[in-house]
């Protein structure tokens, strides 16, 4: 899924720059989708995103495997155990460019410091391995500045396919009429894997208080053994789908009271799609857009706070129009997933002329 949702811009790029593009993750229903992208997927069933010590024991063969027949130039990795992993086994199989993109440390601001120094000191040791760190902000960066030279890492934002998530008007209406909306209801909806960590809950909360005043919806998966997702009434739940650019455009008004993000990729599909947004005030949210600018921002934890901003925007339809088009023009200039794929190029060109290498073309 990972491959498929979030990488696939960046793959096709590499497919376009004329490399040989593997894409190594545990099988599943998107394969046919990233072979499509002329990417030749290598299964690695023991890889899923779950971290468990058997089957981790099991990936590590797995992928050795794969890295010692493969004869890489590059090994790109992405998600956290992915990240972790790929990183060690990459530079111990002798793969000359080793590159990690950190999509969003797996901390909060609310965690304890053991879970903190378990995360940070795990990525430390495994950024060791890597001959080049991307990140996707600023903070997470800084939080691994005593660990990583500078001169290794790069910030590099995030991005979507902006070609694809465009405001959408006859996907509007089709999905409210699919959710039986009518003509002067609002909707208001966040999307990603349902879990707790979304905020979820928080939403649900906002949708209860706000009953009559807009429909609620959460747009996406559960995700099995993450726990409880916690009281979810008042929310329409409509579970995963692939017609993301008409379901943003259903919505009046987008909201994410997320707890952590490395990168919002949602919230950056909803302001290329027009939307106004309400967003937690964190790191992956921040990146997104200036409060009372492109967005407005709340607290995390606090659905008093999510249901005045978003009662704010279903009350001001001036406001919900100023904000939608600003953060359209943020996207324009920001979230590009095309400019993303180069910077990866461009590292491991780079990296390859640090280390002399020959046969690759100048950064």
């Amino acid at each position: 899924m990972s491959l498929a949702l979030l990488l696939a811009t960046e793959l096709r790029v590499d497919v376009e720059a004329g490399l040989q593009v593997f894409g190594l993750s545990a099988p599943g229903p998107y394969v046919a989708e990233i072979e499509s992208l002329g990417v030749t997927h290598v299964p690695l069933p023991a890889l899923t995103r779950a971290w468990d010590p058997a089957g981790d024991a099991r990936a590590v063969r797995e992928l050795w495997s794969v890295l010692r027949h493969l004869d890489l130039d590059v090994l790109h990795t992405h998600t956290p155990k992915a990240g972790v992993l790929g990183r060690v086994l990459g530079r111990l199989a002798g793969v000359p460019v080793v590159v990690d993109t950190c999509h969003g440390l797996w901390i909060r601001g609310d965690d304890g410091w053991a879970k903190r120094a378990a995360v940070i000191g795990l990525e430390a040791v495994a950024s060791q391995f890597a001959h080049a760190e991307l990140y996707q902000n600023g903070d997470d960066r800084r939080a691994l500045r005593w660990f990583v030279p500078s001169r290794r890492t790069r910030v590099v934002g995030n991005g979507v396919d902006l070609g694809r998530f465009l405001f959408d008007e006859a996907g509007r209406q089709r999905v409210r009429k699919e959710l039986g909306v009518g003509p002067g209801e609002l909707l208001v909806g966040g999307v990603g894997r349902r879990v707790a960590e979304k905020g979820v809950a928080e939403l649900a909360v906002a949708a209860r208080a706000l009953a009559g005043s807009a429909r609620f919806a959460w747009v996406g998966p559960p995700e099995w053994g993450t726990g409880p997702v916690g009281d979810t009434e008042g929310l329409e739940l409509m579970g995963e789908r692939r017609d993301m650019a008409a379901v943003y455009s259903a919505l009046d008004v987008f909201a994410l009271p997320s707890y952590r993000e490395g990168f919002s990729r949602s919230a950056m599909e909803a302001a290329a799609c027009e939307r106004p947004m309400v967003l937690t005030d964190i790191r992956g949210c921040r990146e997104i857009g200036r409060h009372e600018r492109e967005l407005l921002l709340v607290p995390p934890h606090d659905p008093e706070a999510l249901t005045d901003a978003v009662a704010r925007l279903l009350g001001d339809p001036d406001l919900r129009s100023r904000l939608a088009g600003a953060a359209r023009r943020r996207a324009t200039e920001a979230f590009d997933q095309r400019t993303v794929a180069r910077a990866s190029l461009a590292a491991y060109a780079e990296v390859a002329a640090d280390r002399g290498l020959s046969g690759w073309p100048a950064p």
